[in-house]
């Protein structure tokens, strides 16, 4: 078992979740409930998966939980490049986001 809190890739994810959210509530008011919804899903996933593993005491399971936070980077990180790819968020704001994405 772990305390949270005082896991650094927590923190990191933590963070990438902010981000996510701030880059989301710049979308067109048109696109505001499609992309935007999966968007929170994955990036919601990420540090609640690492803390779920993290309050279970078997470092297999934390693997696991690990493992699931991580395929959730993923995701959201093609989430992110389809916002580039869809013109509906520049490159530039994104691409923090996604490295964050990597770094995790």
């Amino acid at each position: 078992m772990y305390k949270v809190e005082d896991l650094i890739i927590w923190k990191k994810s933590i963070e990438l979740t902010k981000r996510a959210y701030l880059l989301i509530s710049e979308f067109p008011s048109n696109e505001k409930y499609r992309l935007n919804t999966q968007i929170k899903r994955s990036a919601v996933s990420i540090p609640s998966n690492i803390a779920e593993g993290a309050g279970i005491n078997s470092n297999k399971k934390f693997k696991y939980f690990m493992s699931v936070a991580n395929s959730s980077t993923y995701e959201l990180e093609t989430q992110l490049i389809l916002l580039i790819e869809l013109n509906l968020i520049s490159k530039e704001k994104t691409q923090p986001v996604i490295e964050l994405c990597i770094e995790i």
